[in-house]
Protein backbone atom coordinates (compact mmCIF):
# COMPACT_ATOMS: atom_id res chain seq x y z
CA UNK A 1 0.00 0.00 0.00
CA UNK A 2 1.89 2.81 -1.10
CA UNK A 3 2.86 5.71 1.76
CA UNK A 4 -0.11 8.65 2.48
CA UNK A 5 1.57 10.26 5.10
CA UNK A 6 2.11 13.61 2.89
CA UNK A 7 -1.64 13.28 1.83
CA UNK A 8 -2.20 13.88 5.83
CA UNK A 9 0.33 16.61 6.08
CA UNK A 10 -1.20 18.31 3.06
CA UNK A 11 -5.02 17.96 4.57
CA UNK A 12 -3.18 19.34 7.81
CA UNK A 13 -2.21 22.66 5.95
CA UNK A 14 -6.30 23.29 5.50
CA UNK A 15 -6.30 24.15 9.53
CA UNK A 16 -4.45 27.41 8.42
CA UNK A 17 -6.84 29.45 6.53
CA UNK A 18 -4.52 31.36 5.00
CA UNK A 19 -3.36 28.23 2.92
CA UNK A 20 -7.04 26.85 2.15
CA UNK A 21 -7.73 26.38 -1.39
CA UNK A 22 -11.17 27.62 -2.56
CA UNK A 23 -13.09 24.77 -4.23
CA UNK A 24 -16.28 25.69 -5.31
CA UNK A 25 -18.91 23.08 -6.71
CA UNK A 26 -21.83 25.50 -8.07
CA UNK A 27 -22.55 27.78 -5.68
CA UNK A 28 -21.61 25.45 -2.85
CA UNK A 29 -17.76 26.42 -1.47
CA UNK A 30 -16.15 23.65 0.18
CA UNK A 31 -15.46 24.09 4.02
CA UNK A 32 -12.62 21.81 4.91
CA UNK A 33 -13.40 18.35 6.29
CA UNK A 34 -17.24 18.97 5.41
CA UNK A 35 -19.40 16.11 4.00
CA UNK A 36 -20.81 16.37 0.30
CA UNK A 37 -23.15 14.24 -1.13
CA UNK A 38 -21.18 12.37 -4.48
CA UNK A 39 -24.08 12.96 -6.51
CA UNK A 40 -23.38 17.21 -5.63
CA UNK A 41 -20.00 16.95 -6.65
CA UNK A 42 -19.57 15.29 -9.88
CA UNK A 43 -18.55 18.38 -12.14
CA UNK A 44 -15.03 19.67 -12.26
CA UNK A 45 -15.30 22.47 -9.42
CA UNK A 46 -13.93 26.07 -9.95
CA UNK A 47 -10.62 27.19 -7.65
CA UNK A 48 -9.98 30.12 -6.34
CA UNK A 49 -6.65 31.14 -3.59
CA UNK A 50 -5.26 34.55 -2.89
CA UNK A 51 -2.46 34.95 -5.40
CA UNK A 52 -1.40 37.94 -7.91
CA UNK A 53 0.66 36.17 -10.14
CA UNK A 54 2.35 32.60 -11.02
CA UNK A 55 0.86 29.27 -12.82
CA UNK A 56 -0.58 26.61 -10.25
CA UNK A 57 -1.03 22.57 -10.55
CA UNK A 58 -4.06 21.33 -9.00
CA UNK A 59 -4.40 17.17 -7.81
CA UNK A 60 -7.32 16.22 -6.41
CA UNK A 61 -6.61 12.29 -5.16
CA UNK A 62 -8.83 9.81 -2.71
CA UNK A 63 -6.62 8.68 -0.58
CA UNK A 64 -9.23 6.20 0.59
CA UNK A 65 -9.87 3.30 -1.96
CA UNK A 66 -11.59 1.32 -2.39
CA UNK A 67 -12.67 1.99 2.05
CA UNK A 68 -11.36 3.65 4.65
CA UNK A 69 -8.54 1.74 6.59
CA UNK A 70 -8.18 -0.98 4.05
CA UNK A 71 -7.01 2.26 0.84
CA UNK A 72 -4.90 -0.51 -1.13
CA UNK A 73 -6.12 0.80 -4.66
CA UNK A 74 -5.41 4.49 -3.04
CA UNK A 75 -4.49 6.84 -3.16
CA UNK A 76 -6.97 7.12 -6.42
CA UNK A 77 -6.10 10.21 -8.64
CA UNK A 78 -9.20 12.25 -9.52
CA UNK A 79 -8.03 15.40 -11.07
CA UNK A 80 -4.69 16.79 -11.83
CA UNK A 81 -4.43 20.06 -14.04
CA UNK A 82 -1.90 22.07 -14.80
CA UNK A 83 -1.49 25.99 -16.20
CA UNK A 84 -3.99 27.30 -13.58
CA UNK A 85 -3.53 30.98 -13.83
CA UNK A 86 -5.04 33.68 -11.76
CA UNK A 87 -7.76 35.67 -12.41
CA UNK A 88 -9.51 38.37 -10.71
CA UNK A 89 -13.54 38.51 -10.52
CA UNK A 90 -15.76 41.56 -10.40
CA UNK A 91 -16.13 40.28 -7.05
CA UNK A 92 -12.70 40.49 -6.08
CA UNK A 93 -12.29 36.82 -5.71
CA UNK A 94 -8.75 35.12 -7.32
CA UNK A 95 -10.01 32.51 -9.74
CA UNK A 96 -7.34 29.90 -10.76
CA UNK A 97 -8.49 28.97 -14.50
CA UNK A 98 -6.43 26.70 -17.20
CA UNK A 99 -8.07 28.73 -20.10
CA UNK A 100 -6.81 26.43 -22.80
CA UNK A 101 -4.48 24.38 -21.10
CA UNK A 102 -5.19 20.68 -21.28
CA UNK A 103 -6.01 18.41 -18.31
CA UNK A 104 -3.13 15.81 -17.33
CA UNK A 105 -6.06 13.78 -16.13
CA UNK A 106 -9.90 15.00 -16.50
CA UNK A 107 -11.84 15.81 -13.12
CA UNK A 108 -13.72 12.48 -12.17
CA UNK A 109 -16.17 12.76 -9.25
CA UNK A 110 -16.46 11.19 -5.73
CA UNK A 111 -17.84 7.54 -6.02
CA UNK A 112 -17.35 5.25 -3.19
CA UNK A 113 -18.40 1.85 -3.51
CA UNK A 114 -22.14 1.38 -1.92
CA UNK A 115 -20.64 -0.27 1.23
CA UNK A 116 -17.78 1.80 2.09
CA UNK A 117 -17.89 4.81 4.79
CA UNK A 118 -16.99 8.27 3.12
CA UNK A 119 -13.88 8.44 1.38
CA UNK A 120 -11.80 11.70 1.49
CA UNK A 121 -11.10 13.87 -1.55
CA UNK A 122 -8.17 15.86 -1.30
CA UNK A 123 -7.16 18.78 -3.66
CA UNK A 124 -3.09 20.07 -3.43
CA UNK A 125 -1.83 23.18 -4.95
CA UNK A 126 1.40 23.63 -6.33
CA UNK A 127 2.98 26.43 -7.81
CA UNK A 128 4.56 24.83 -11.58
CA UNK A 129 7.72 25.08 -12.31
CA UNK A 130 9.46 26.96 -15.15
CA UNK A 131 9.42 24.93 -17.75
CA UNK A 132 6.58 22.47 -17.33
CA UNK A 133 6.18 20.86 -20.06
CA UNK A 134 2.02 19.87 -19.89
CA UNK A 135 2.45 17.66 -23.45
CA UNK A 136 5.02 15.28 -21.56
CA UNK A 137 1.97 14.21 -19.13
CA UNK A 138 -1.52 15.47 -21.10
CA UNK A 139 -3.32 12.92 -22.91
CA UNK A 140 -3.33 13.00 -26.67
CA UNK A 141 -5.98 14.59 -28.13
CA UNK A 142 -7.43 15.27 -24.75
CA UNK A 143 -8.47 12.06 -24.44
CA UNK A 144 -9.93 11.43 -21.10
CA UNK A 145 -8.31 9.12 -18.67
CA UNK A 146 -9.15 5.82 -17.78
CA UNK A 147 -9.59 4.21 -14.08
CA UNK A 148 -5.72 2.17 -14.45
CA UNK A 149 -3.85 5.15 -14.50
CA UNK A 150 -5.64 6.32 -11.84
CA UNK A 151 -5.92 3.63 -9.04
CA UNK A 152 -2.69 3.18 -6.54
CA UNK A 153 -1.58 7.13 -8.03
CA UNK A 154 2.43 7.79 -7.22
CA UNK A 155 1.84 11.40 -6.69
CA UNK A 156 4.96 11.31 -5.11
CA UNK A 157 6.68 9.94 -8.28
CA UNK A 158 4.67 12.87 -9.79
CA UNK A 159 5.66 15.36 -7.76
CA UNK A 160 9.60 14.67 -8.19
CA UNK A 161 9.64 14.06 -12.24
CA UNK A 162 7.78 17.21 -12.52
CA UNK A 163 10.29 19.17 -10.07
CA UNK A 164 7.14 20.34 -7.99
CA UNK A 165 7.72 22.33 -4.97
CA UNK A 166 5.79 22.14 -1.51
CA UNK A 167 1.85 21.97 -1.66
CA UNK A 168 0.96 25.81 -1.19
CA UNK A 169 -2.55 25.69 -0.61
CA UNK A 170 -5.25 22.75 0.24
CA UNK A 171 -8.60 21.71 0.87
CA UNK A 172 -11.00 18.43 1.63
CA UNK A 173 -14.15 16.81 1.47
CA UNK A 174 -16.14 13.59 2.44
CA UNK A 175 -18.01 11.92 0.32
CA UNK A 176 -20.12 9.03 0.44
Amino acid sequence: MPDTKYIEAAVALSKDESKVLGVTFGTHKVIPGEHIPKGEAQTTPNLNFNVATGTYIVVCVDPDAPFPGFGILGPALHWLQSGLKPERSADGTTNLVAGDTPFIADYAGPGPPPPSSPHRYVFLLYEQPEGFDVAKYAPPDGKKVGIRPRVRYDLKAFEAQAKLGPVVASNYFFSK
